[in-house]
C-alpha cells in the first residue's frame, strides 16, 4: 500500500507531494519509497534531475526519524545530505530504500540507495537528521 509521506508521520510535506513521492513502507529503521519519472522531474536533456534524488533521500530519512521521534514530542529536520549520482534515469520509476545507521539523542544517520526499475544503483546518499524538541520550534515561529 502506498501512502503520501504526510499520512505516515502526521506531518504534511507539500514539497514531497510536488515531485510525486509515494511511501511504500515507513518504520524508524527502514523507509521505502518511489517516484514516477515524468517531465517535471527531469533536467533539459530528459534525465532525472539530481535534486530529485537528494530530495527523495532527505524525505525518507526525515520521515523515518519522525516515525521514531514525533510520538516523543520531537521532530527530525534535515541537517546534511551527501548524494552521489552513479547512473542516469530517464524513464520508469525511481525506487529508494533508506536504512537507519545511527539513532542518537540529537542526530540520526541514514544511508539511502536509489535504484531504477532494473534494480541498478543510480544514486546513494548519507543523510544526517537533527532531532529537536517540537515545542522549542513552535515557540521560535512566533
Amino acid at each position: 500500500m502506498t501512502r503520501r509521506p504526510s499520512s505516515v508521520s502526521g506531518l504534511e510535506s507539500p514539497f514531497d507531494d510536488l515531485y510525486g513521492l509515494e511511501v511504500e513502507e515507513a518504520t524508524d529503521a527502514i523507509v521505502r519509497g518511489r517516484v514516477a519519472v515524468r517531465r517535471e522531474v527531469t533536467q533539459p536533456v530528459g534525465l532525472v534531475h539530481g535534486g530529485v534524488y537528494a530530495s527523495i533521500a532527505e524525505a525518507l530519512a526525515s520521515l523515518g526519524t519522525n516515525v521514531g521521534v514525533v510520538p516523543e514530542g520531537a521532530i527530525g529536520l534535515g541537517m546534511s545530505n551527501h548524494t552521489t549520482f552513479l547512473r542516469r534515469v530517464s524513464e520508469g520509476t525511481i525506487h529508494a530504500v533508506a536504512r537507519r545507521r545511527h539513532r542518537g539523542r540529537t542526530t540520526w544517520v541514514w544511508d539511502v540507495d536509489v535504484t531504477d526499475d532494473e534494480g541498478r544503483l543510480c544514486a546513494t546518499s548519507r543523510v544526517t537528521v537533527a532531532v529537536r524538541d517540537l515545542a522549542d520550534l513552535a515557540g521560535a515561529r512566533r
